[in-house]
């Protein structure tokens, strides 16, 4: 986990607006009463007012654009500052010289539905009463709401703000909203470029449908006519082909790659027909669409003369009008959340069920890629879903009803990790129909004889990738991946269905049965005795360096093995464990019958003969081996013993067998009431771990 993400997990606590964690162990109202009792103004420590919080390679330290910028509350270049003028409005968002118009699209969106802006945007905060130069805001992230606290230093230049910026040149709530979401993501240069999508998810804990306008249901108007009346948020956009497309203005002044807010859908009737209309908002606040219904199209001229006035307002402030026809020809693509998240496709409003799961791709033991890679795609993160009651109104037959799901997949903290390098990963999940019930992490031979039933679409660089399906009832596995295997990556997966599911992570459960042969001194031939006697010497007891000599003899005979041969720790691990720390005849036989029942296990999972097997087959050695472990623990085999070529060695192999043998037992020595819950004091700790 995350420092970051450990530290969301923290100090659930209350908070305007609803229960949330405090981020950063910030508490709003402590902080604004210290700040109001000493007389000062507040400073954040975490996210300070310097070069660093702008960003790290285009708004760097040494950037030409970071340049000149200042640090200044409002109360520094303002006469009369002012937290909302009138309400909070979609001219409230205006777009400075930072690349986040998908952000100040879903924020425009956001200011149509009060009840849900007021939960992002705390109120009874002001410049007046009780100033303390702290504000804070609230966002969902991965199935938590968090609390963000920012001092009121803002970057200007020459007096003016750098990035969003209200119409209203004294009021300041959406500039102090735009620095709490750059805070959560690490710095304001981490808010470029995304989809609309994402910040529409992060204000209100919705889930996200996509729709291409070119494929879009015939009864798409009807959609977004509901999802604007149920409070959704709505946004879109023109897919570019190349780079240099990236904000380029049409003839008819539509800004192609570029987020707009979707704040209305109208019919009127001209010329004696009805007419469907579309409104839309760039966040720039200027340059609008010059095409048939905008501001002074004649089109106007021959609508009733109230409807004109109502909607047609003429002001050259971001926001238009145009046909419906025209939208689905000049945009590309159409992103809706919804809020809770109901049906947007039947008359009636359902509440859906959700469930949420947490869990991680990490390369060498989870992070298996997509179906492409048949040899590692199998040790993905895998979830169970039961759907038992089909839907009210279902589709299918009578003999077989139908459930409605809508999966979304959504990978986690990566705007953080941008000025290391790193992006979004491309994701995707499949559903497969399970024939039987099964708590045990399923193998590589089932995905060779099952196809999905359901998947998302072509996997995506985004933040989520969902998709909404009708599945007959029954079980379902979710094999949620990154396109390409060997890929870090946290991520949550929400499950939404209208009626109860029955879910559960696959593979969780750990439990041993490991090989333990029984022999006794009267079940060993003559030869073994014998050969014992030679290797141990008078005193019949091997010790680790006579048992590494041993050992590494058999080893460097075999030609079918790699290994560089057992090292006296190792050694020492496969010793007794009754305090003489040497081997007697029964116990040396009783090893000698599990390394060879190692050996047979290590290679039959080395399925390319190589001599070694690499990490994923390691899944599969373990279970052969009578190991039952989950993700985590197959991770951390991974980092103990592969190497940086994701291979293990023989030694290494024998190295896990037995330790984990070890730690099992003595795990169910101390677990007296057999609970599955141990309590140790830390010398018995350091006793467990040192053996």
């Amino acid at each position: 986990m995350s420092r970051v993400a450990a530290k969301l997990c923290q100090d659930r606590a209350a908070a305007d607006g609803g229960g949330a964690i405090k981020y950063l162990k910030q508490d709003y109202e402590a902080l604004k009463q210290q700040c109001l009792q000493a007389g000062t103004l507040f400073k954040d420590e975490e996210f300070p007012a310097c070069p660093s919080v702008l960003g790290y390679q285009d708004l760097g330290p040494y950037s030409l654009k970071t340049q000149g910028i200042i640090w200044k509350r409002p109360t520094e270049f303002c006469a009369n500052p002012q937290f909302i003028i009138g309400g909070a409005t979609r001219t409230d968002v205006c777009q400075g010289e930072l690349g986040d118009c998908w952000l100040l699209a879903a924020i425009a969106s956001l200011t149509l539905n009060p009840e849900v802006l007021y939960r992002v945007v705390p109120k009874a905060q002001s410049f007046q009463k009780d100033y303390a130069g702290i504000f804070h805001f609230q966002f969902w992230q991965y199935g938590e709401w968090v609390d963000v606290v920012v001092d009121d230093r803002l970057p200007t230049k020459n007096g003016k703000l750098v990035f969003v910026h209200s119409e209203e040149g004294n009021e300041f709530w959406s500039a102090l909203l735009e620095k709490a979401y750059a805070k959560l993501n690490g710095s304001y240069e981490a808010l470029t470029g995304g989809s609309t999508m994402e910040g529409f998810e992060d204000f209100t804990g919705g889930i996200s449908e996509s729709y291409e306008l070119r494929r879009a249901p015939s009864n798409l108007y009807q959609i977004i006519q509901k999802a604007l009346r149920a409070g959704s948020l709505l946004g879109c956009s023109i897919d570019i082909t190349t780079a240099s497309q990236i904000e380029a203005i049409t003839s008819l002044k539509l800004v192609k790659g570029h987020a707009y807010s979707v704040t209305g859908a109208e019919e009127v009737y001209y010329r004696g027909r009805p007419e469907k209309l579309m409104r839309l908002r760039n966040p720039w606040g200027e340059v609008e669409w010059t095409g048939a219904w905008s501001d002074n199209a004649p089109e106007w001229n021959y609508v009733d003369p109230k409807v004109k006035q109502a909607l047609d307002k003429q002001v050259d402030d971001g926001e238009f009008w145009m046909a419906f026809s025209d939208f689905q020809r000049q945009f590309t693509r159409l992103e809706i959340c919804n809020l809770t998240p109901d049906t947007l496709t039947s008359n009636e409003v359902n509440k859906w069920d959700m469930i949420l799961f947490n869990g991680q791709w990490r390369r060498g033991s989870t992070a298996g890629g997509c179906q492409n890679y048949q040899a590692t795609y199998w040790t993905n993160p895998q979830f169970k879903i039961r759907l038992d009651e089909p839907d009210d109104d279902h589709e299918g037959s009578l003999n077989e009803p139908c459930c409605t799901v809508l999966v979304g997949l959504m990978q986690k903290n990566r705007r953080r990790q941008k000025k290391m390098g790193e992006a979004l990963l491309s994701i995707g999940y499949s559903l497969y129909q399970l024939e039987n019930n099964t708590d045990i992490h399923v193998n590589r031979a089932f995905f060779a004889r099952n196809q999905p039933a359901a998947r998302s679409d072509p996997y995506v660089n985004l933040r989520e990738v969902s998709s909404r399906m009708k599945l007959p009832r029954g079980e379902y596995l979710i094999v949620p991946s990154t396109f390409e295997p060997y890929k870090n990556g946290d991520f949550c997966l929400r499950v939404f269905s209208e009626k109860h599911v029955k879910t559960q992570m696959i593979g969780d459960v750990v439990a041993a049965k490991p090989y333990e042969p029984h022999v006794d001194n009267k079940d060993i031939d003559d030869e073994f005795k014998t050969l014992f006697q030679k290797l141990s010497g008078e005193d019949c007891e091997v010790t680790a360096i006579e048992l590494q000599t041993i050992l590494n003899r058999v080893l460097a005979k075999r030609k079918d093995v790699k290994s560089d041969g057992l090292n006296i720790n190792t050694c020492r691990s496969l010793l007794d464990t009754n305090g003489t720390g040497t081997l007697g005849l029964v116990e040396f036989k009783t090893l000698w019958m599990k390394i060879q029942k190692y050996l047979a296990i290590y290679k039959k999972v080395d399925v390319d003969y190589s001599g070694t097997i690499d990490s994923h087959e390691m899944r599969n050695a373990l279970r052969e081996a009578g190991f039952t472990l989950n993700n985590q623990v197959q991770h951390s085999i991974v980092t103990r013993y592969a190497c940086s070529k994701l291979t293990i060695d023989f030694d290494g192999f024998v190295a896990c067998m037995i330790r984990l043998e070890t730690l099992f037992k003595v795990f169910h020595v101390l677990d007296k009431d057999k609970s599955g819950v141990i309590q140790l004091s830390l010398a018995e700790w350091l006793c467990c771990t040192l053996v």
